[in-house]
């Protein structure tokens, strides 16, 4: 982490803090944030942030973070990206501002960074029925890593857990309600909970891979040596993301990741006559409109409204 804040006598509207209120407003901003992907983008933004300070030699001030935003766009990063990383540094200048390195005035500056808008809805990834019984059928299940990457992809595809959700899954979480097997108080995004049902043939496979692992409490899923030997007592994310990616690969499909298996969950459940009130359940949303931008409800693509032209 670049430390070019240092304290010296600013100008109006600039500030400067010792090396070690850097340091500590970082991790306050980090500490703000839930999600480890979260995370990673804030520190990043921060750190580019820093690093600009440090290559112009000033400090940080409502013209530095135009030039920053500008940068990104150069870049041609996405909006959503754009944002996320500015929202970093607004809570930077609120930590400053709480800290009595900057007044409200010179705060309401540097936030007055506009974000970049978002027009329209990305579409994202997704599997068809037929597709995603293909990438069901990659792991060799005769094999205890196969039986933990067939566990895998059917409890994100079956039950459309994001992938931090299923990395942390313990057979704890797993237990009877109203005679059927489900995801109790499970904690998503934002902090909150659902209960999650899990289809018969998903059970099936968790069965399957936790007989075969001798799994009898903690964390669900677990790394492998090359034997099929049980090396730890978790399962990283990014370890989730590989198995999903190698197994699309395997069908003919790249760049394809976790969160494409959840979002193809939401589609096969909406094709399939599901409420869009249970989808907005079984994803975890705050409201039916982010379900309805998720699912891109508002556009028709398999028989798209200029399909009979009459040209």
């Amino acid at each position: 982490m670049s430390t070019a804040l240092v304290l010296r006598e600013q100008p109006a509207g600039n500030w400067a803090v010792p090396v070690a209120g850097v340091a500590e407003m970082r991790r306050r901003v980090l500490l703000s944030v839930a999600s480890e992907h979260s995370k990673r983008n804030y520190a990043k933004a921060l750190d580019e942030v820093f690093a600009l300070c440090e290559m112009r030699q000033q400090p940080l001030s409502r013209a530095l973070l135009m030039e920053y935003r500008a940068a990104m766009l150069e870049k041609k990063l996405s909006a959503s990206t754009v944002n996320v990383r500015l929202s970093a540094i607004r809570k930077l200048v609120g930590e400053a501002q709480r800290n009595g390195i900057l007044d409200a005035e010179q705060a309401a500056k540097m936030t007055d960074v506009p974000n970049m808008r978002q027009q329209g809805t990305r579409l994202g990834n997704w599997l068809t029925r037929d597709q995603a019984k293909e990438l069901l059928a990659v792991p060799d299940r005769s094999t205890i890593k196969g039986k933990r990457d067939y566990c895998i992809l059917a409890l994100l595809v079956g039950c459309a857990l994001r992938r931090r959700e299923l990395s942390t899954l313990t057979l704890e979480d797993i237990q009877l309600r109203e005679g059927r097997w489900v995801i109790v108080d499970l904690v998503g995004k934002g902090g909150r909970v659902r209960t999650v049902a899990i289809p018969v043939w998903v059970k099936n496979a968790i069965n399957s891979w936790q007989t075969a692992a001798k799994i009898e409490d903690g964390r669900l899923l677990r790394p492998l040596s090359k034997s099929g030997r049980i090396l730890g007592e978790e399962l990283g994310d990014w370890a989730i993301w590989s198995v999903v990616e190698s197994s699309a690969k395997e069908i003919g499909i790249e760049h394809f990741g976790a969160h494409d298996l959840r979002r193809t969950c939401a589609k096969l459940c909406r094709k399939n006559g599901g409420d869009l009130e249970q989808i907005k359940f079984l994803l975890g949303h705050s409201s039916i409109q982010t379900t309805e931008r998720y699912l891109g409800s508002e556009q028709e693509i398999v028989i798209a409204v200029n399909d009979n032209l009459g040209l």
